[in-house]
């Protein structure tokens, strides 16, 4: 090691740059900015869309599909999964699969699906199920029961509203 290879602290007192304070200090006048245009002003950076004020290519793609309101998120879990995460003689709930962290993420209903290999009994409850788990689970020697999806409104239902306001503090 040399002094030269010494670099620690060389910005720490430099002085603080003085813009716009005339030519000698090569930052004077319109102070590094340049000329005219977008950039010259105080506070303004672009957007990261932003292109140079051609038609952004968020425009020029066309939209596509919906976004379903009424749509049912369904989670899907193979067999495997059953397999590695639980004991023996388990009870395998939807929401016992939620909190266990399982089944992950956002969804209403739970499909449980016949990949891999199970070996031990368990009681299995969920939305739906595949044929090949179904069959897979109950060779196990397990049990599988069907649980009802969200409740879903009836065309010309309305939801029934809570009228109680509490009282103002």
């Amino acid at each position: 090691m040399r002094l030269n290879d010494i670099n620690k602290g060389v910005h720490k007192n430099r002085k603080r740059l003085r813009i716009g304070r005339g030519p000698g200090s090569g930052h004077g006048k319109t102070s590094g900015r340049g000329h005219k245009g977008q950039g010259q002003l105080a506070g303004w950076s672009a957007p990261s869309i932003f292109e140079g004020g051609r038609s952004p290519i968020i425009r020029r793609v066309p939209k596509r599909g919906f976004n379903n309101r009424h749509g049912k998120i369904v989670k899907s879990i193979n067999v495997s999964d059953l397999e590695s995460a639980f004991e023996a003689g388990a009870d395998v709930t939807p929401e016992l699969l939620r909190t266990s962290g399982v089944a992950k993420g956002i969804w209403h209903e739970l499909k449980i699906l016949g990949d891999g290999e199970i070996s031990k009994s368990l009681s299995v409850s969920a939305h739906r199920f595949s044929k090949q788990a179904r069959e897979k689970i109950l060779a196990a020697g397990g049990s599988v029961s069907e649980v009802p999806g969200p409740a879903a409104l009836v065309k010309g239902q309305k939801k029934v509203r809570n009228t109680e306001q509490s009282a103002s503090p």
